[in-house]
């Protein structure tokens, strides 16, 4: 399969021939410092243009309000940050992050509000703890899910009842430990199977009447010895039987019942 770099033609991104007899940069080609079809910032292809900036990242600034998206994304990537603000507001997403990227957080709070879920979600690499706050209740569950990945533990105490069951079990995973008996009754078995696998022995006997077989299973398999026998009559054979394999290497009685 054919790269842009393979490709002989050069087009604008109007779909119009490139005319290196009419660029303002000829003086570059005669110092190998473009090339038509590899490294051209008139080329519709965003490697060649990236490459000419690469080759070029000085003359960047005078490209940033270009009428093609692509030229003002990449030359964002390498134009002095004084020149960068405006193009926070610029129509195009790409164009946004690219800015966004390269500022200082001060100058980035406005796009935690961005149209666009992509540049919501990549704002989030860029903002710590309080600054994420806002975004806890982004109307996108996966802005949300990754939020959920980057913020301060302490602070997710008010996702716990995130309406997508996946946003809340990375809070079951993340949650400091002494708050997780907050999540015993969460709706969603895998959330609640989250918390069993990460709840103190000890606590374990608030899940042991779980409907779902699975987390009684995990109880089973770490609840206090003390506890276990809780578990020797479960319904299920799998929880049944690590329950009394526990009960047994602990020292407990069990009441003789047919296998």
């Amino acid at each position: 399969m054919k790269t842009e770099d393979d490709i002989d033609e050069a087009k604008t991104w109007l779909g119009e021939d490139v005319d290196c007899s009419s660029c303002a940069h000829q003086d570059l080609l005669a110092e190998g410092k473009c090339h038509l079809g590899r490294a051209c910032v008139n080329d519709r292809y965003a490697r060649r243009i990236d490459r000419f900036f690469n080759w070029n990242p000085s003359l960047a600034n005078s490209y940033v309000r270009h009428d093609h998206f692509e030229v003002r994304a990449i030359a964002a990537k390498h134009a002095d940050v004084f020149v960068l603000p405006p193009l926070l507001n610029d129509p195009e997403e790409t164009v946004r992050w690219n800015a966004a990227r390269r500022l200082p957080k001060t100058k980035i709070l406005p796009l935690r509000y961005d149209p666009h879920r992509e540049v919501r979600i990549r704002i989030v690499s860029l903002l710590e703890d309080a600054d994420l706050s806002p975004m806890m209740a982004d109307e996108d569950y996966y802005v949300r899910l990754v939020v959920a990945r980057r913020i301060a533990p302490p602070l997710l105490s008010r996702m716990v009842d995130d309406p997508e069951a996946e946003v809340r079990r990375v809070v079951a995973q993340r949650l400091p430990s002494e708050w997780l008996l907050c999540m015993v009754n969460d709706r969603s078995p895998q959330v609640r199977l989250e918390v069993a696998q990460r709840l103190a022995p000890d606590l374990l006997s608030a899940l042991v009447a779980d409907p779902d077989w699975r987390v009684r299973y995990e109880v089973a398999s770490r609840i206090a010895p003390t506890q276990v026998s809780q578990l020797i009559d479960d319904d299920d054979d799998f929880v049944r039987e690590v329950a009394r394999s526990r009960a047994q290497a602990g020292g407990e009685l069990l009441r003789e019942m047919p296998l």
